[in-house]
């Protein structure tokens, strides 16, 4: 990276959301910005920057160090970060949205694309009616959970890992979630070394669910398209429609506070998840903001 932004050409944004998880965009095909973990904050803080759930770094693969083994397989990688700044791994509506930006950027039409990230390589669909199609890839289902504890009330939490970890609970009501402004305790906290999405779910019907989440890096957040999935998969094992048993496709509505996945898990293990992906705006970055950040 050798472009210092403090003295170059304001810096190009858009912004974009998947049922309402939002993200700053920044395109750098050619990984020259240096994006610290205190400018991604303020670029998401709601009063002071740009605000989102996290950022949405745009880069060639062969131009990133962590991406170039993927560069034969999908041209643009998803440097995903999230609003604190620290960077993770994948982010289900994140994709979406970035794929949609390749689309509005014209570096690609309505059809599948590959798009790098650090959780592997993720095809996705871009329909024509709007809805965005993820390969989510297969879940991991470590054996050890976890028990969450909200305002006296205690949960087991499934452990799935969508190529980021998450811990399922689910609940009578969505309101015993209580406020996920601050992460939610656990034990035991070694389960998650590193931290955990925590998802709370509520039944709303046959295969259909509504779900509260605290993200880490980012707290509550209206959508989780990584834990919507992970939802899906928590609900199908305890409805006993585990499609890796059963032979049979099974589908779930996810109701997120921002509107509505459709998760679907194959026999082979393969997930997908289809919704809303839209760019909302664009605009520049003043370069002296970049260096006030730094400062």
């Amino acid at each position: 990276m050798t472009t210092d932004p403090a003295t170059s050409a304001p810096v190009a944004f858009l912004k974009g959301h998947g049922t309402e998880n939002d993200f700053v965009i920044v395109p750098d095909p050619d990984n020259t910005l240096d994006l610290p973990p205190a400018v991604v904050a303020r670029l998401c803080d709601r009063r002071a920057g740009i605000g989102g759930d996290g950022v949405l770094h745009v880069v060639r693969s062969a131009a990133h160090p962590e991406a170039r083994d993927m560069a034969g397989e999908a041209e643009w990688f998803m440097d995903y970060r999230n609003a604190d700044g620290s960077v993770a791994e994948m982010c289900g509506n994140g994709v979406r949205v970035f794929a949609r930006y390749l689309q509005h950027a014209g570096h690609t039409t309505a059809g599948d694309v590959a798009v790098a990230t650090r959780g592997g390589v993720k095809r996705v669909h871009l329909a024509k009616n709007g809805d965005v199609t993820v390969g989510m890839g297969r879940a991991l289902l470590p054996e050890e959970g976890v028990t969450v504890s909200v305002g006296g009330r205690s949960w087991p939490a499934r452990n799935v890992n969508m190529g980021n970890p998450h811990a399922v609970a689910f609940v009578e009501s969505l309101d015993h979630a209580g406020d996920l402004s601050a992460e939610p305790p656990y034990t035991p906290a070694a389960v998650y070394p590193d931290g955990v999405n925590i998802e709370f779910v509520a039944d709303r019907g046959p295969r259909h669910v509504a779900m509260r989440v605290h993200e880490r890096g980012a707290a509550e957040t209206r959508s989780c398209g990584t834990g919507a999935c992970a939802v899906a998969v928590a609900a199908a094992r305890r409805d006993g429609t585990d499609p890796l048993v059963t032979g049979v496709p099974v589908e779930y509505t996810v109701d997120v506070l921002g509107g509505t996945l459709v998760i679907t898990e194959h026999p082979d293990g393969e997930i997908e998840m289809t919704g809303p992906a839209v760019i909302v705006a664009e605009g520049r970055i003043d370069p002296a903001w970049f260096a006030a950040t730094r400062a």
